[in-house]
């Protein structure tokens, strides 16, 4: 049996002549986890967890000590920790799961390195040149684990790399083209993602890290869209629209196809804030607020209305 849900099998139970304890070993078999799922599961968390409150551990004992150590322990310290977290990763004989939890611990301790080499020497622990260093530095990493945490951390260092450039160097970029460079960034990493999935077996990105990128890059789209129609006319402007078009299109299609709800969901509720955004800007009076009201409410209410006609149709086409 193939992607067979709780619900299939409480449909056969009633239409079908199957007793208790044939019932009770599909559900076993495809339903309930079993034992080692569970181990498995939990050893992940444990060890995530385990991870995460020592890089927080760490950072936290720095910025307690800071005034009790000297530059030459700071720099050494986390040093050690980097050089001693990248070595287990590379002899130690365990899963590629941890390996790689315990690199994505490493990579964070990478950007620790650099925070205490910029207070030391003043070079700025908060300027973009600090975020770019972390992000060509664990690079490889990212590339050979091939772990979907780490790809996330990675993309959130770029995107923040970008916003402080453009904060503390190209002050005169418009804010319709920031949201335009972060929109075509991010959907093409998700775009990559899912071409990936799709077309190499051995390559999965997960549902989770799509949806998070997607997401960034709607929300990138639609905070342009909104500048753009409140602010005066922008010449990067009309190519944002149509490419948030064209993407936003993708995205529905996508949806449809693998029987997706995020897409039609988050997309809808982008163009409600674009077209309430539109409707106040066309109409600046107090008639607006009650037009834009009842507008959110009618088609949010269309929006899930589609998406429960949309989730029982996929399900019975099961």
């Amino acid at each position: 049996m193939k992607d067979i849900q709780r619900e299939d099998i409480h449909i056969i139970s009633r239409h079908s002549d199957m007793d208790e304890e044939g019932i009770a070993q599909i559900l076993t078999e495809n339903i309930y986890n079993n034992r080692y799922n569970w181990q498995k599961f939990l050893r992940l968390f444990f060890i995530t967890l385990g991870i995460g409150f020592t890089v927080s551990g760490i950072i936290f004992f720095f910025a307690y000590n800071w005034a009790d150590l000297n530059k030459f322990a700071k720099i050494g310290l986390t040093e050690l920790l980097v050089i001693a977290t990248t070595s287990f990763v590379l002899f130690a004989k365990t899963s590629k799961s941890t390996k790689n939890i315990i690199l994505t611990g490493s990579a964070v301790l990478v950007g620790a390195l650099f925070a205490v080499y910029g207070q030391i020497y003043q070079t700025g622990a908060n300027a973009y040149d600090f975020f770019l260093g972390w992000t060509i530095f664990i690079a490889l990493w990212v590339i050979v684990s091939d772990f979907a945490p780490l790809w996330l951390l990675f993309l959130l260092l770029i995107n923040t790399t970008f916003l402080l450039y453009t904060e503390q160097v190209a002050k005169d970029w418009s804010p319709i083209f920031i949201c335009l460079f972060l929109f075509l960034l991010n959907s093409s990493a998700a775009i990559t993602g899912i071409f990936i999935s799709e077309s190499k077996k051995d390559i999965y990105a997960p549902r989770w890290f799509l949806n998070i990128v997607s997401f960034a890059a709607v929300s990138f789209a639609t905070m342009g869209i909104v500048i753009g129609i409140s602010d005066e006319y922008d010449p990067d402007f009309p190519f944002l629209v149509l490419f948030s078009l064209i993407v936003f299109g993708l995205g529905i299609w996508h949806s449809l196809k693998k029987k997706n709800g995020f897409y039609l969901a988050v997309i809808p509720l982008s163009l409600i804030i674009i077209i309430s955004a539109l409707i106040f800007e066309i109409s600046d009076n107090e008639a607006s607020f009650l037009l834009v009201s009842l507008f959110t409410i009618v088609s949010i209410t269309l929006v899930i209305w589609n998406l429960i006609n949309f989730q029982k149709k996929w399900k019975n086409e099961k």
